[in-house]
């Protein structure tokens, strides 16, 4: 037959499971956090980004970056694209690749893009869309573009598939309040993980 429990083994499973909550209730407070202010995964839904990125693809975004600094040519960032439809406001997480910065002057002419007045050199293009062989609309969709000035706290933002992608071409420079934060590496599937 089974004895009773004393007093002090009730109190000490009682123990135990109140030490149990605090662990579980203190761990997702923790991983909430991180999420929101620190770093978050995100899924990459269309073909904007290819060759660097493809549908399918999750990558981890550092939330931080450009609270402690500033964007730079080439990053791969995720912002949050806006839309007002009547009185429905969308909002869109988008991933894009940085091209112009504040204050410089981005036009472009039969696919090359010029910040300043010089040609970019982009070594993150695939080969279809810096082969001069096909025609510039086929290789980059939107193959000229008057000059743009970009303003203070503005970057200029373009998909690294060019024919395929939404972008700064078609609705201007992005405010730097609306970036969420720099892609920093691809986590899933196991055989894309690479650093961006």
């Amino acid at each position: 037959m089974e004895e009773p429990r004393s007093d002090a083994q009730r109190r000490s499973g009682w123990r135990q499971i109140r030490e149990w909550v605090v662990v579980i209730v203190t761990a997702v407070i923790i991983a909430t956090a991180l999420r929101t202010f620190v770093v978050q995964q995100f899924y990459i839904a269309g073909p904007s980004m290819e060759t660097t990125l493809f549908g399918d693809d999750r990558v981890l975004v550092n939330k931080l970056a450009y609270r402690l600094g500033e964007p730079s040519r080439g990053d791969v960032i995720v912002f949050d694209r806006i839309t007002v439809n009547g009185d429905t406001v969308q909002h869109d997480d988008l991933i894009k690749r940085v091209i112009g910065l504040p204050g410089e002057t981005v036009e472009i002419r039969d696919c090359v893009v010029f910040i300043d007045g010089a040609a970019l050199d982009e070594p993150w293009l695939s080969a279809e869309v810096t082969d001069t062989s096909f025609d510039p609309g086929t290789r980059c969709g939107t193959a000229d573009a008057e000059p743009v000035e970009i303003g203070d706290n503005q970057v200029f933002l373009i998909g690294d598939n060019r024919p395929m992608s939404f972008d700064s071409r078609m609705f201007g420079p992005v405010s730097t309040d609306v970036i969420v934060g720099k892609a920093m590496v691809v986590i899933w599937p196991p055989r894309d993980m690479q650093r961006l």
